[in-house]
């Protein structure tokens, strides 16, 4: 019987990297071009970056809506949004993980983390979020 051996880190780092179906996209660019969208408050550069079918969910609750639905309800929080801060941003093939907190107009922080998934052109095709910190979740929220 062979005895298994364990992969070695850089083995395991170059495997991470390689694209999944040919994807060669900046995942990590496209999340701060959309987020940059936000804080500028610039609907044109966030809906630049989403995919056709995208989809948000939430715990607001939302549940896989639609791009409409999604303008409609969330594009509102802008005027609460000053920037982000970025904690930590995770990218994996077509999937990355941000881990954030948005910072008010207020100067309240709220924590984020958005799970995304991205299509074969790099768009952002569907994004899950769950909110953190204080309870308060988005800043409209009246909790």
């Amino acid at each position: 019987m062979k005895a298994l051996y364990p992969i070695p880190a850089i083995i395991l780092i170059v495997l991470w990297s390689i694209p999944a179906n040919g994807q060669s996209h900046d995942n990590e660019s496209t999340l701060r071009q959309y987020f940059s969208g936000w804080e500028n408050k610039d609907w044109n550069l966030v809906s630049a970056n989403l995919a056709p079918g995208f989809t948000f969910t939430s715990p607001a609750p939302d549940d896989h809506i639609s791009i409409e639905k999604f303008k409609e309800k969330c594009w509102i929080q802008t005027e609460h949004i000053k920037r982000f801060e970025y904690i930590r941003i995770m990218t994996f093939r077509n999937e990355a993980l941000a881990i954030m907190h948005v910072i008010t107009t207020e100067g309240k922080v709220i924590r984020n983390t958005e799970y995304f998934l991205f299509d074969e052109q790099g768009k952002i095709k569907s994004i899950e979020v769950f909110f953190g910190g204080t309870g308060k979740g988005f800043p409209t929220n009246a909790q």
